[in-house]
């Protein structure tokens, strides 16, 4: 199936070209090249985090092949500087760089440590952001090896980078999870090895961006383990909603999926990104949510 849905998601991919490139025409712009937009923050950045939900998922007509281009849409439109991806694997990814030639992925597949599996991974305009390391672990009593921790259904990770901001030349640290669906002792210990690890490389006190979907409601306790380490940027912004992030294809309008930092000044804005691209209902069972924040 992963080849048909690769050769698939190809042959939609050389139609978002065509699509983007009729588009474009008129103004100028490069397909692939974003032009300057919502993204170019002088002394901030702007930030995503989205379940692209995971290609192999058989969702009829919400399958990859049929709403890739749309996804690629909605980061050309939205163009995050650093955005947090769940569920994707490598060829979702590949189809993201290809297509967006501004934007390059770091991550693993959760099954092997290399391709194989779902990513946690983390994709980042190289024209705004600067990476200097990056790594993963697993969510488990073995995070250096490919494992299943606690009482989880599937294997975890939690990918970090080191990254500069071009633009401001500020240095920080961006940190993408994806906590189990069912195991809540997995969730908490979880969560609780993220903020272990990020204290543990954030030795220069960096501003810090936690993405992710984490599988609980805003009032889940698990969330406590980020007490007085991060703050979930939809309650601190200026700007903000209340809308749920987990539509499962309109089934469900739950909050699971957040941004949270430490070390900014302030968070202008917050928002779920609900538009629709490419006449989709949805892009995804998820949809993204996307903040600026300032340095």
């Amino acid at each position: 199936m992963k080849n048909n849905v690769f050769t698939a998601g190809m042959r939609a991919a050389a139609s978002f070209l065509l699509l983007v490139a009729a588009a474009f025409s008129a103004s100028g712009n490069v397909p692939g090249e974003a032009a300057s937009g919502k993204g170019d923050e002088p002394d901030g950045i702007r930030v995503m985090s989205f379940n692209i939900r995971n290609g192999e998922a058989n969702d009829g007509t919400n399958s990859w092949p049929y709403r890739c281009p749309a996804v690629a849409m909605m980061i050309e439109d939205t163009r995050p500087a650093v955005l947090g991806l769940q569920e994707a694997y490598y060829y979702q990814l590949y189809f993201i760089t290809e297509n967006l030639l501004q934007y390059e992925a770091v991550g693993v597949g959760r099954e092997d440590g290399k391709r194989e599996g779902e990513y946690a991974a983390i994709v980042y305009d190289k024209k705004r952001v600067s990476l200097k390391k990056w790594g993963t672990f697993w969510l488990s009593e073995t995070p250096s090896e490919p494992s299943t921790g606690w009482d989880a259904a599937c294997r975890r990770t939690a990918t970090w980078a080191l990254m500069k901001d071009k633009a401001s030349g500020r240095n920080f640290l961006f940190v993408n999870t994806h906590l189990d669906h069912v195991g809540r002792e997995a969730r908490e210990k979880g969560l609780q090895l993220i903020a272990d690890r990020i204290a543990e490389i954030n030795r220069d006190n960096l501003p810090v961006v936690l993405t992710g979907d984490f599988n609980v409601t805003p009032d889940d306790p698990v969330l406590k383990v980020l007490d007085g380490r991060l703050k979930n940027v939809r309650d601190i912004a200026r700007k903000t909603d209340r809308q749920g992030t987990f539509n499962n294809w309109g089934r469900s309008d739950d909050v699971i999926d957040y941004i949270f930092c430490s070390g900014f000044s302030s968070c202008p804005e917050f928002r779920t990104v609900r538009e629709h691209y490419a006449d989709r209902t949805f892009i995804s069972d998820h949809y993204p949510v996307e903040a600026l924040l300032r340095f």
